[in-house]
Parts: structure tokens; sequence; C-alpha cells
């Protein structure tokens, strides 16, 4: 394995991979300060931000065997080729191999058994020229999608995208420490990184999204994984890019050149058997699209460039997406669509028409393609749903009010802890009480550290940062009530946890006594409180108390909660 040049495998976490796939390059002779290798690792530089290089074939097959989250594209030199793709082609994170050699006829035999092989070269160009078809489809096929009827945590998914644009960061302190953490931890060209420093606001949103350079794709590899150093370091351009869609959406809009009022759009790409068996599972459901959306109106390039292709790879189908649009409820539900053409880096042979982040469809018809030579080319009918349903709205509304205190980032990890990923909101948490001078903050971030170990059950940990949290807010001019409440309950939670009822009870009751000073009569956090109260009655042995808790919170519920919220169901 290297060890002399960028490309070297780093120990992590220090090295990442930051877009939805990486380049493996494995050849016994592999040394970057001979002047063909340069030249070739120079060349890839401009198409892929990750390039990993190995001269011995059990390291580069261990590496290639950890990766879980991302597609490889694999550059394999000479004689090698032969013994060990045969052992790896089975790999379903392996997507693509080129084999780089000296003489095409000896290896065009064998290569021809492996539909992975994506071709046999003597020239770095080529390789590169296949390398960009292959992250675009990559890219395509990894966007993130959830499908789902009426459920809280595919409510929490729009939840995101509100948090993600209302945030607002110094943009110049965050283009430089984009590129500073992009040299860090990428192979991106430094001729790319400076002219995202020095050039940025020379150019569009959309022009930098839709060029030749890794951002589109380390951007929705940090939307599919919800990747927070990623997400951190690239708020700023998520907020650009949304905010020149929908500026110039208004625009076009109001022009000669406005959309129909009704009219279609289409996106071929590849889609795993496990998510196609989940949407088949959800038709007439919901589904989003939790990336930026891009699509083209012209069907046979969507269907021959990305659909069909993808109907061979051995682990995917191919999906080709009709999606029709009713520009009315794009207006009524915030989801702008921009027309690229003139505004995009490339000649717009596509037709694309870019959607901004989170749009939501509902699935009508899902109908085999027919095609003698494959049948796993489907067809899948798209309507545009928005958020006008009412069911959609009710509950929407009232988990975002669940999330009112929290903004900003703080908001984001608030909802990334709902939704079930606790080490992401702690890191998050982590990198931001590092950042901030402010002293609420400071008590909020120890706040929702608290809640984070006491879902992790490291309760020591929690109380340490409740307490830190309590001590900051009753030091502020005026304390924070209703946050002292909260700190107050959540140690309750942890004592309860361990078995101290005395305790939780006492932690209970004081988060209470605040609670009814502060709030309404009828407010939901009065009912936690109850209920808090109710369990620790119960599970002391008191019953009669612990009836009369309960019933208090759940008279409470019925008044301020939707019917159809988690809370009101029946077990």
């Amino acid at each position: 394995m290297t060890t002399n040049n960028s490309t070297t495998v780093l120990p992590r976490p220090l090295r990442r991979i930051l877009q939805n796939f990486c380049l493996i390059w494995l050849d016994t002779d592999f040394d970057e300060s001979k002047e063909n290798y340069k030249t070739s690792i120079q060349h890839l530089r401009h198409v892929v931000a990750t390039i990993t290089t190995f001269t011995d074939a059990d390291q580069c097959v261990d590496f290639l065997s950890d990766i879980e989250d991302e597609k490889v594209l694999m550059i394999v030199s000479n004689a090698l080729g032969q013994h060990i793709v045969p052992e790896i082609q089975a790999l379903p994170q392996l997507h693509s191999i080129y084999v780089f050699c000296d003489n095409q006829s000896i290896h065009q035999q064998w290569t021809k058994t492996i539909p992975k092989v994506k071709g046999v070269y003597t020239q770095i160009e080529p390789i590169c020229e296949v390398l960009q078809i292959d992250r675009r489809n990559c890219d395509r096929g990894m966007i993130s999608i959830s499908f789902n009827r009426i459920d809280p945590l595919f409510m929490y998914t729009q939840l995101l995208k509100e948090a993600l644009l209302e945030i607002e960061d110094d943009d110049t302190k965050s283009i430089k420490e984009l590129v500073e953490y992009c040299r860090l931890h990428s192979d991106a060209a430094d001729k790319t990184l400076k002219m995202i420093e020095k050039e940025y606001r020379n150019h569009t949103p959309i022009w930098w999204y839709t060029g030749p350079y890794f951002i589109y794709s380390m951007l929705n590899h940090g939307l599919r994984l919800m990747d927070i150093d990623i997400i951190l370091k690239m708020g700023f351009f998520i907020r650009h890019l949304h905010q020149h869609i929908a500026d110039l959406h208004r625009e076009q809009q109001n022009s000669k050149a406005a959309m129909p009022s009704k009219f279609q759009v289409f996106r071929g790409q590849g889609l795993s058997m496990e998510a196609f068996e989940k949407m088949k599972k959800t038709k007439g459901g919901l589904m989003s699209f939790n990336n930026f959306l891009s699509t083209s109106r012209n069907r046979e390039i969507s269907l021959e460039s990305f659909a069909r292709p993808a109907a061979f790879d051995a682990d995917s189908v191919g999906i080709l997406f009709i999606m029709n649009i009713d520009t009315a409820i794009c207006t009524a539900s915030s989801t702008p669509f921009v027309n690229v053409k003139d505004i995009g880096f490339y000649d717009d042979k596509e037709e694309e028409i870019l959607f901004s982040t989170h749009t939501i469809f509902r699935i009508d018809r899902i109908e085999r393609i027919e095609d003698k030579h494959t049948d796993r080319l489907w067809q899948v009918n798209l309507i545009l749903a928005g958020n006008q349903y009412d069911d959609f709205n009710k509950l929407t509304a009232h988990l975002r009010a669940e999330h009112s205190s929290a903004t900003g980032w703080a908001r984001l990890g608030s909802i990334l802890f709902k939704l079930g990923e606790p080490s992401k909101a702690e890191h998050l948490y982590r990198l931001l009480l590092e950042r901030t001078s402010s002293d609420a903050d400071r008590a909020n971030y120890n706040l929702q550290l608290g809640s984070v170990y006491t879902d992790i059950g490291e309760y020591s940990k929690a109380i340490t940062f409740y307490e830190r949290a309590i001590n900051i807010y009753k030091k502020m001019n005026p304390p924070s009530q209703l946050n002292l409440a909260t700190a107050y309950n959540n140690i309750g939670v942890v004592y309860k946890n361990m078995g101290e009822y005395s305790k939780a009870l006492s932690s209970y009751e004081r988060a209470l006594e605040i609670r009814r000073i502060a709030l309404p009569p009828n407010h939901p956090d009065l009912a936690a409180s109850y209920n808090n109260i109710g369990s620790v009655y119960y599970n002391m042995g008191e019953y009669s108390k612990a009836l009369s808790s309960y019933e208090r919170a759940f008279d409470i519920d019925k008044k301020a909660l939707p019917p159809n919220h988690p809370t009101l169901a029946p077990d």
C-alpha cells in the first residue's frame, strides 16, 4: 500500500469518503513519484474526490470489504486483475471495474464474462471518460428516498429540510472551512479547491451544482447519509441553492417562458431491490426525494441513458420515473423548480428541470417496461403531492411546534434525535458546543447532549450534562424557566431509569412546579409531567396516585393534540 503521496489510505476518521462513491486503484508497481502515475492521478482527481491506491491485493480487498455506504469504482492494472476480479466481482458495493494495462488483447477475453468490467484500457483518458458516466449513475441511483404514508418519521424528513434552510452562517467563513475540509479529506484537484475559494460568488449555485465538480456528489452524499460533518460544511450551499431555485422559479413562472400549468418530467436511475420492494408496498402512498432532484423533459434520454443501463446492474433494477407536475401544487406547497437552460454549467441537452430538496410525490402506477433483454426495467408514475393533504399538514404542524424552541443547527440536532440517530445528534451538539460563545446556546447544547446520553443508557454522563445546563440557565438574566423545567424533567427520567424513584419523583415535581407557573393549563408539557409522575408512582406501588396523575395527563392530551397524534393511539 502506498505511503508517500496524497492518495494514501489514511487512518479513519482523519480520512473520509465525501461522495457516494470512491475510486480504488490496485497496481503492484504504483509509485506516484514516477511521471506516468503522477499524470494519471492528476487526470483522475478531476473526476473523483476520493482516490485510494494499493500495491497489496489483500489490503485492497480488506479495504473494499469494509465499505458499506458507498459504491466503489475500481481500476486494476495488468495481470493482477485476472486473479483478483473473479474473487471480488460479487461484492454489492463494487460498482464498476476498469482494467488498465499495456496489452488489451491479453485481457479482453477473460473480462467478457464479468459484467462489472466496463472495459480494458491502455490510456487513462478513456477511463476518465467512463468514470464520468459511472459516477453520475452512482449519484442518481443513490439518491435518498423515503417511502411512507402519513407517518411521523416521514414527516420528520420534511422538518429536516426546514431546519437546514433556516440556518444562517457566515458565508465567507463557511466557504473557507469547506475548502479546508476537502483538502484534508479528499483528493479533489487543488485547482478546483482554489477556484471554489476565490470564485464562488462569480457563479450561481446552480452553475456549481451542475458543473463537473465534486459539489453535486458531496452534497447528495451528505444528505443521503445525514453526514453531519458534510452538512455542517455545506449548510451555506444548501441554503444558497434552494434560494436560487426559489427565486428563479418565481421569475420564470411570471415570464413568457413559464412552464405549462400541468406537465411531465422524467428521471431514469437504478434502485436497489430492497428499495424497489418497499416502493411497491407503498403504492398509493407518499414518497419523498430527500435531495435536490434533477429531472428531464426528455423521456428518451432518461430511459436510454440512465434507466436501461441500471437494469443490467446485478444489484439494482432500472426505474423510469414519470412525474406529473401541477404548478398550482408547487406554489401552494412551496415546492420550487427551475428550468436550468442557460443557467447550468452544460448545454441543456437533457432539458433539465431541477427541484429543490425533499419534493413529495404520491405513487400512482408501477408497471414493467417490456424489454427482450431484461425483466428488471420498470416505469413508475408519480403525482406531485406537495404538502396539500390535510392529515399531512396537521401532523407536520404539530411536530414542527414540538421543535419550535430550537432553531438552526440545534433544531437539526433535535430532529435527528427524534429520527433515531443519537450518535449523529451527539456529534452535531459537540461540534456546536465547541463553536459557540453564547451562554444560552451552551446551556441548550448541554441539555441536548444529556438527552442523547440518556437515550443510549450512559446515565452518569447524562446527569453531568443536565446539571451543567441547569447551572447556566440559573445564571442567565432572566433565568430560562421552561428550559430549567426540561432539565429537571430529564434528570427525573434518568433517575427513574436507574430505579432511584424518590429522586426521580423530586425532579419531576420540580419540573411540574415550574411548568404550572409558566404554561397555559392545557399545554402538552403539563400532560408529560403528569404522565411522568404517574409512572413513578406506579413503579413505587402507589397505584391510586398513579391513576390520578395519568387521568390528568390524558385530559390535557385530548384537548391539546390532533386526533392522529401517536400519543393518542391505542396500545
